[in-house]
């Protein structure tokens, strides 16, 4: 026997994306819908309401597509309470919590709507008093109260800019080598340059194909002109950059024209004897050793960096925090308030980051191998705008394009 359950949406259902979401996961699950209300907005500036009945094959059916569409924006029209469940132990879960995304999520208690705090995918959710945070697994106690099931339970995705905001208009969510770089690189410098401009915050994550490639004057440059905020990356990031400042190289090869030093395989490890040599890298630019480059500016300028790190580092430096957890917080710490990031050649740091961020932080993802880009929607990080470039020739070209909006 069928079962049915009517829904709403509110918002910009349909240049989000979000009505016609809703349409697929429907159909997709074998269900169907009926519309019983649709009013339009008539500005840009208005929302939109609509109204469906969503029917499945039995009761079972029904909540899996319920539970579909509920990640899409749709809710029931009356909502019951939220349910609230003690947590058996320290970082254990009532086996039927909620597990949350990255868009903003409202739960239903005492007759109003809170909005959860700290919005980040693949948490739970505890509530203290009247207010509701996205916590990690780990950071449970036993007796928290934690939200389960889906009922009362009401996700908002952002929406889409309702006018053209550089790259992220010009873009529209998409990942291709064939894009007009030129094009793009002013987009994204405009992007940057009036993010700044409106007093927000932007982070960089990088890898070492910055340097690899030429890039890090460029990052340098941005971070000494205060267009950047906070630096996220391993150990890698910042070896290469100081060994290219030290020795003008890169794994021994010389930056500025790829060819192999001699004895250069010596470079990287000598980098790495050097920063435990000064204790670590404020250290080398106190005391004079380390004059130019990526973290010389991040000390030079009081910009906060973060170094986490991995099984195959080399040292690793001093300065990185290996305990994985702990580099986890620090990332945490940096990326509060941040109006925009931008990942550049690393996966594994790109991920990361994506799953700390709400879907309202503007992200560009810039990287020479496409499936980087994908990998980093595919984890649900669905807001970033892919970039498939080389990241040493498109860094200069931005550079350049924010210089001259700022001497305009």
């Amino acid at each position: 026997m069928t079962e049915s359950e009517i829904v709403e949406m509110r918002g910009h259902l349909i240049d989000s994306m979000i009505l016609a979401n809703v349409m697929i996961r429907v159909v997709d699950r074998g269900g169907r819908y009926e519309f019983l209300e649709f009013d339009v907005g008539k500005s840009p500036t208005d929302a939109s309401y609509a109204r469906l009945r969503v029917t499945g094959r039995d009761s079972v059916h029904l909540t899996e597509i319920l539970d579909d569409i509920h990640q899409e924006g749709a809710t029931e029209v009356s909502p019951g309470e939220a349910t609230l469940r003690k947590a058996p132990a320290d970082a254990t879960l009532p086996v039927d919590f909620y597990s949350t995304t990255n868009n903003e999520t409202r739960i239903y208690l005492g007759g109003k709507w809170l909005t959860t705090q700290k919005q980040m995918m693949d948490k739970c959710i505890i509530v203290h008093e009247e207010t509701a945070s996205c916590t990690p697994i780990r950071e449970v106690r036993k007796g928290d109260m934690v939200v389960c099931g889906e009922e009362g339970i009401r996700v908002v995705p952002p929406p889409r800019p309702r006018a053209a905001t550089g790259l992220f208009e010009f873009m529209n969510s998409g990942s291709s080598s064939e894009r007009p770089t030129q094009h793009i690189a002013r987009s994204v410098a405009a992007d940057i340059y009036n993010t700044k401009k409106e007093g927000g915050r932007i982070v960089i994550v990088g890898g070492p194909a910055i340097v690899h490639t030429g890039g890090a004057p460029s990052v340098a440059a941005l971070i000494r002109d205060g267009y950047i905020d906070g630096v996220l990356a391993g150990n890698a990031l910042a070896v290469h950059d100081i060994e290219n400042a030290l020795y003008g190289t890169s794994l021994g090869m010389r930056v500025k024209n790829a060819t192999l030093v001699s004895k250069g395989y010596r470079n990287h490890m000598d980098t790495v004897n050097a920063v435990f040599t000064h204790g670590s890298i404020p250290n080398m630019v106190e005391k004079g050793v380390l004059k130019r480059g990526i973290f010389y500016e991040c000390v030079k300028r009081g910009v906060p960096f973060v170094l986490a790190g991995s099984i195959r580092d080399d040292g690793p430096l001093p300065d990185v925090i290996t305990d994985v957890v702990d580099a986890q917080r620090e990332y945490k710490k940096v990326l509060k308030g941040v109006d925009m990031v931008i990942m550049i050649s690393t996966m594994l740091h790109s991920i990361a980051t994506g799953n700390m961020l709400p879907s309202t932080v503007r992200t560009i993802a810039v990287d020479i191998n496409q499936s980087t880009v994908t990998k980093l929607l595919d984890r649900g990080t669905w807001q970033a705008l892919g970039i498939v470039t080389d990241v040493g020739a498109f860094l200069p070209l931005v550079e350049r394009e924010i210089a001259g909006m700022a001497s305009a």
